[in-house]
């Protein structure tokens, strides 16, 4: 469980996080949305220690995030995916592997990265080149890159960005598909509301530095909020 509690963080005059208190379930996925700027990628950047907060803190499994030493934020962070945009197809993927300096062989590197591929759509595209590949199936690369350490949570931010509605429905498939398979948390960045709609269990809404809403995708649809109403007219649900 992923535990965020009065959360402050401000980048000089700017607050950008003023009091998020939010409990992330195992095995949920919550989307994570709001109007750009409003600290929705400085939030889950706080989850894994890549920011540390002013005040408040980010607890993972009962451990404080700010109260870890070096090695064990490196320990923690195992259990963490990261969906990012980046060789082959197999080196971006192994590279997780031997960043962490497995005592794993290069044969069971290349088992590893082959059966991630398969899980996500990508059979035998190991020496293909990432210019050869469409957007949609560099986002599943990343996915697979984020998969190979077997982790426990995966933070995905905006994975639907510059992919056709065909494409876009392919990746939240995706995703749906890795949280039943695998039982892996889910937390997504994003503006895309269709994603929404069909990947959340639960959606949390950032406005002005705190959590202004959260509840199911229906709820949120529904509700008569102004502030929900106007995100959601804005973005054309």
């Amino acid at each position: 469980m992923i535990e965020i509690n009065n959360l402050h963080k401000s980048f000089g005059d700017n607050k950008v996080l003023n009091g998020v208190n939010l409990q992330i379930n195992r095995g949920e996925t919550i989307a994570i949305i709001g109007k750009s700027g409003c600290g929705k990628s400085v939030l889950i950047k706080h989850i894994v220690g890549l920011l540390y907060p002013d005040s408040g803190y980010v607890k993972v499994e009962g451990q404080r995030i700010d109260d870890l030493e070096i090695k064990e934020l490196y320990e923690l962070r195992k259990n963490f995916g990261f969906l990012f945009q980046s060789m082959t197809v197999e080196e971006n993927v192994a590279l997780p592997l031997v960043e962490s300096k497995t005592d794993y062989s290069k044969s069971k590197i290349a088992e590893i990265v082959a059966d991630k591929l398969e899980l996500v759509g990508l059979p035998d595209t190991q020496n293909i080149k990432p210019a050869e590949l469409s957007g949609g199936m560099k986002k599943r690369v990343g996915l697979a890159r984020a998969l190979v350490t077997n982790p426990t949570y995966i933070l995905y931010d905006e994975p639907t960005t510059g992919l056709d509605p065909i494409m876009s429905d392919s990746i939240d498939n995706l995703i749906k598909e890795l949280s039943e398979k695998i039982n892996v948390t889910s937390v997504v960045v994003t503006h895309d509301m269709y994603s929404v709609k069909n990947i959340a269990d639960k959606v949390a809404m950032i406005h002005e530095g705190i959590i202004h809403f959260t509840g199911t995708p229906k709820e949120l649809v529904e509700s008569n909020d102004q502030v929900i109403v106007d995100f959601i007219k804005r973005t054309s649900i």
